[in-house]
This record gives structure tokens, sequence and C-alpha cells, in this order.
């Protein structure tokens, strides 16, 4: 996080609102100017007016000035009783306690104010930051692809929805997830951080792109058989698309379920990539056997993939056309991916007159000629000798989906645990020798 310069000691920046104090130390001054000018046996009916200063000063200050404010407002009234010699009388006390009451009341009220907007500040921080972990953002560079990404919620103060998006690096490519999760809100947030998890938990396995798909379908279906709303439970599913780029070929492999095509530019051509057979989407597999089919396509240095939500084509301008997302992004053909996404997200927004009303997700990724960088942790994980992964000892192997499963939890044995469980075996056998010896 960068830091912002340092001032001298006793300095601070100045601000724009900081002028914004002229306004009630001019109205305070002025009325103050006008009473010591007027004839001591003339009383101008101008001191309600100094009641509107800590009133001002609220709006834009903090309780501190304001209480200033506030002190400084009741000292130029009293000033303005000893100059008319107004102390003592019924009317002017009142005005007097009637000043001193307002000024309580704004500073007190100020200060309420600023308590309850830092608890809303740090909820607000708590939340995008639990957000943020739910969805991660993509890097600029995984392997050898240039990667550009933008999400939309259509929530406001909302940073993420229902749609979703992953990438995994494995020692032989990428993998790359898009979905969108059918509803809106926090159930649709916590389905898409369930199959989030479940992609980055099993696509760096190494295992063929159907027995992942058959993994991720199961983890949905576990989680729509925990207790919940009937109505929810019936409707929830999940279109998908993963793709797998492997950094040896120049070619992309795809398994569809339900989820919008992506777009592929390639040499100033946009093409369609559509799934021979797509299969139903995730949270559907008990109505049907899904067969997982794999599609392959090529993907050249210089190409750039195009992925995206039903929100995008969905989205809807005043007339109630939707938004041409192949016609504009095809002319666009020669934009790096982040300069797509920056133009798309631009044009789309502009499409629908600012506001969403369905989360909306896009990726653009471009293959480069370079060689894919060791930096990523999961680059360096060791390759695969055999046909299936290796099994670790205690591993089981999941009969609906084929896919291994982590072996069982086992306690940690350490130095505390095992004194403490002495001890008490210790303890334990010595009460048992003196009940032993307390018989005899």
């Amino acid at each position: 996080m960068p830091l912002e310069p340092r001032l001298p000691h006793g300095h601070r920046s100045w601000k724009p609102r900081d002028a914004l104090l002229a306004l009630p130390l001019g109205l305070i001054a002025t009325v103050m100017l006008v009473d010591s000018l007027s004839p001591s046996d003339v009383v101008l009916p101008l001191d309600p007016l100094l009641i509107a200063a800590p009133a001002i000063t609220a709006s834009f200050a903090n309780s501190l000035i304001t209480g200033i404010i506030g002190a400084i407002d009741v000292a130029g009234m009293a000033e303005t009783g000893l100059l008319h010699h107004l102390l003592g009388s019924m009317f002017f006390d009142t005005e007097v306690v009637a000043l001193v009451a307002v000024a309580v009341i704004v500073t007190v009220c100020r200060r309420l104010r600023e308590r309850h907007w830092r608890e809303l500040t740090q909820v607000r921080a708590v939340s995008e930051a639990t957000q943020r972990v739910v969805l991660r953002p993509l890097p600029r560079r995984i392997g050898p692809l240039r990667v550009a990404s933008v999400y939309l919620a259509a929530q406001e103060q909302a940073l993420i929805g229902g749609d979703l998006y992953a990438a995994i690096r494995t020692s032989t490519g990428t993998r790359l997830i898009i979905g969108d999760v059918m509803g809106k809100g926090l159930t649709a947030i916590g389905d898409a951080a369930l199959l989030l998890g479940a992609f980055r938990e099993a696509a760096h396995r190494q295992a063929a792109l159907p027995d992942l798909m058959a993994y991720l379908e199961h983890s949905v279906c576990w989680n729509l058989a925990e207790p919940t709303e009937a109505d929810q439970a019936a409707e929830c599913f999940i279109t998908a698309a993963v793709i797998d780029i492997p950094d040896a070929t120049p070619q992309m492999h795809m398994v569809t379920c339900g989820h919008p095509p992506p777009l592929l530019l390639h040499e100033r051509q946009i093409s369609t990539l559509r799934a021979t057979r797509p299969a139903p989407p995730l949270g559907l597999g008990e109505l049907t056997s899904p067969d997982y089919h794999v599609d392959t396509f090529p993907l050249e240095p210089g190409d750039l993939l195009l992925m995206y939500t039903d929100g995008v084509i969905e989205a809807r301008d005043p007339r109630g056309a939707f938004y041409p997302l192949a016609e504009r992004a095809g002319s666009r053909v020669r934009d790096s991916p982040q300069a797509l996404i920056h133009h798309l997200r631009t044009d789309l927004l502009a499409h629908v007159g600012g506001h969403l009303s369905d989360d909306a997700a896009m990726i653009a990724l471009e293959r480069t000629n370079g060689p894919a960088p060791n930096s990523s942790r999961s680059s360096r994980a060791p390759p695969r000798t055999d046909a299936e992964p290796r099994l670790l000892k205690g591993t089981a192997r999941c009969a609906t989906c084929r896919f291994h499963l982590a072996p069982p939890f086992r306690p940690r044995v350490t130095l505390s645990r095992y004194v403490i469980l002495e001890t008490s075996i210790g303890v334990a056998l010595w009460g048992r020798v003196r009940r032993w010896r307390s018989r005899r």
C-alpha cells in the first residue's frame, strides 16, 4: 500500500473543506461587528442568527471543530449582552441557554455520526476483504498468457455477486473457470464460493477435464443436499465453462456446462467457440447422466480469447436491445487484453445507462510467444509421471465422480500435547495407587 508523504511535525495538508470554516466564523464576526457598531440603546434582532453557526459547521467538520465553533458562538453572544447591558434579562438569558443547548446537541449528534461512520467503514472494509478472498483478482500474467478481467456486480456497494471466475497454474498449463450462479444476493455468493473452492482444490491435481467436471458436479450436489429452503435447493444450478490451456501446444481444451460460448479473436476475425455436446448446468446431474465432452480449439500466439457471463450479452439498453458483444469486441481485435476489457466495460455501462440489472464478468487472455515464467507457486509443482495422479497414503476414491479425495485428517502430535497426555495418565495411575493402598 503506498504511503502518503509525511509533512513536518505540527503541520498537516490543507484540504478544500477547511475553507468552509469561513462560513460560520464569518457569520459570527458579522453579527458581532454589527452589534458593536450599533448604539448601545439599540438592540438589533441578529442574535438568533448565531444558532446557525454550529449547525453549518457540523455539516462538514468533525465534532471537535463543531464544539469549538459553538463555544466561540456562545462567547460572541455573551459579549453582545455585555455591550448592550442585556445580561440578567430573562429574554436574553433564554437566548443564551437556547444557543448553548443547540451547540451541545449538534456537537453530540456529530460525535455519534462519526462513531457510526467509523463502524460502517470498518464493516465495509471487512466485507470487501472477505469478498476479495472469495473472488481473487486474476494476475496480469499467468504462464505464457496475458490476462485481464473485470467484474461488475449488479447490487450496489458489492464487489461480487453470483458470477465467478478463477485461474490455476499447473505443471503443464493453465486452467480457468467462469460461471454464473442462478439467483442473486448472499445465497448466490455462497454457491459461487463453494464452486470456486472446489475448483481451486481440485484443478491442480492434473485430472482429466471430465473427471474435474464430475468432481465439481458432485461438490454442488453435496451443497444442495444440506438443509436449506426447499425452493432454493430445487432451483439452484450453476452454468460454467472450464478451459485447459497447455503450455506446450497452441491449443485449448474446453468443457461447457450450459455456459455462453467464448469468443476467439484471430487475425482480425472473431469466431464463436461453440461446444459440440454441452453438458447441463452444474447441480442438475441427478436429473440426467451428464457426459462431459472435451472440445479442442486452436489458440495460437497472438490470439485473444474472450470469456463472459450471460449478464453481458443479456444487458439491455433503454429501448430493450441486447448488448452486441461480438460486434463490439470484433472492432477491437488488435487490442491487448487490458485495452479490450477496459473498452468493453466502458461501452457496456454506456449501453445500459450506467447500471446493470444482473452481475457481469469478462476475462480476456492472449497467448504470447515467450516461454512460461516459473515464478508462480503452482508452476513449481512436480510433473505427473503416470496417466493418473498418484494416491497418497490413506487417499480414497469417490465412486460417483471417479476423483481422488483427500486423505483423512490425523491430529498432529506435538511436544506440549505429549506432555499433557503423559501427565494425565500419571495423575490417573497415582489416584488408583492411593485408593489401592487405602484399602489395604
